[in-house]
């Protein structure tokens, strides 16, 4: 089959989504399919517009600024290259439903489906939730990346995923010793990952221990202003070897929080309004995870677990028995299911 996906960003780019639509691409090409992709160019980095990744044929729309404008500049690009729609077995969206929103009326044929990654901000505005309710009744079929949108978004999934791993890794080394008062945090430096309350934890936390141990991966627009007291290593390729070096996850998002649990580590996740709670409390792992909604009650759950080892060795190996079963080969074969082919 040949499956064309749409999606903001993606490979080189480092993000969630980014990594969602790459490992789900390599097992479908694995599996025999040819997989193109249409993205926006990287501006930042001088990357060609045209090519091929791991048998992945990529196009980058050059958008130009990210304003009103970049849509039409989008659906230019797009009725100039219609003809790769018009190969496609089958149309898949990755948020972006409007950049094919056109589109979907002059090839009404054509087997279109979406997958809806996370939410964009709270409160959730009137436009994003009718977007998402246009995207989900002109598509055959979604997917969605967790059970909250239901709640949110009136959104009736067809399936409903959290991302993958994998477990086996060669590259990643466990180090001899880890220190036990140590945390990492891995994602976005904005609103949406909670980096601030465990800013504010950490303080709270280096005054009864002064040597506890942080690293901040990632990058965004809180970068330059952490920056001022804490070492920021920006976003880095291979971020699970970090979760190795350090006993505890500071992550909130959804594929951080199945990498950590892979490599088993503790995960404290945060909320700062009700949509982010139930994006964390309405998942089969909630469980399995610490979930805070205060810098006090974070450092208080982390008080407990250092003085409680058994108890955290157990909520560890809770998680790692139930996220040892979401590969990205068992999310391909809901990709499958949804396109009703054959794994």
């Amino acid at each position: 089959m040949n499956i064309l996906f749409f999606t903001r960003l993606f490979h080189p780019h480092i993000g969630g989504v980014e990594k969602h639509v790459f490992e789900i691409s390599k097992r479908l090409i694995a599996k025999g399919h040819k997989v193109t992709i249409i993205t926006e160019e990287l501006s930042t980095k001088k990357i060609p517009r045209c090519e091929i990744i791991n048998s992945i044929e990529i196009y980058r729309v050059p958008v130009g600024k990210d304003n009103w404008f970049k849509k039409f500049m989008i659906w230019k690009w797009l009725g100039a290259n219609k003809q790769l729609i018009a190969n496609a077995d089958i149309i898949h969206c990755h948020d972006v439903f409007f950049w094919y929103l056109p589109f979907r009326f002059l090839f009404p044929r054509k087997k279109a489906y979406i997958t809806f990654h996370g939410y964009e901000n709270y409160p959730l505005k009137s436009k994003q939730i009718i977007m998402h309710k246009i995207a989900e009744k002109l598509s055959i079929g979604n997917i969605c990346v967790g059970s909250f949108m239901k709640k949110w978004y009136g959104t009736k999934p067809s399936y409903v995923t959290y991302g993958g791993i994998e477990i086996t890794n060669s590259k990643l080394q466990i180090p001899n010793r880890i220190k036990q008062e140590s945390a990492v945090f891995i994602g976005r430096l904005d609103e949406q990952t909670g980096i601030k309350t465990y800013l504010d934890a950490v303080k709270l936390i280096r005054k009864k221990i002064p040597d506890f141990k942080f690293e901040i991966i990632g990058d965004g627009k809180f970068r330059k202003e952490i920056e001022k007291n804490f070492r920021v290593l920006g976003f880095q390729k291979d971020s699970e070897r970090y979760f190795l070096k350090y006993s505890f996850a500071f992550v909130s998002r959804y594929l951080s929080i199945l990498e950590a649990m892979a490599v088993r580590k503790l995960v404290f996740a945060v909320y700062d309004n009700p949509l982010k709670e139930d994006y964390l409390r309405m998942t089969p792992f909630s469980k399995f995870i610490t979930i805070s909604s205060s810098s006090s009650e974070l450092v208080s759950k982390i008080s407990f677990y250092l003085n409680n080892s058994k108890k955290k060795e157990k909520m560890i190996e809770k998680a790692y028995a139930w996220v040892k079963e979401q590969t990205w080969d068992e999310v391909t074969n809901m990709y499958l299911k949804l396109w009703k082919i054959k794994s």
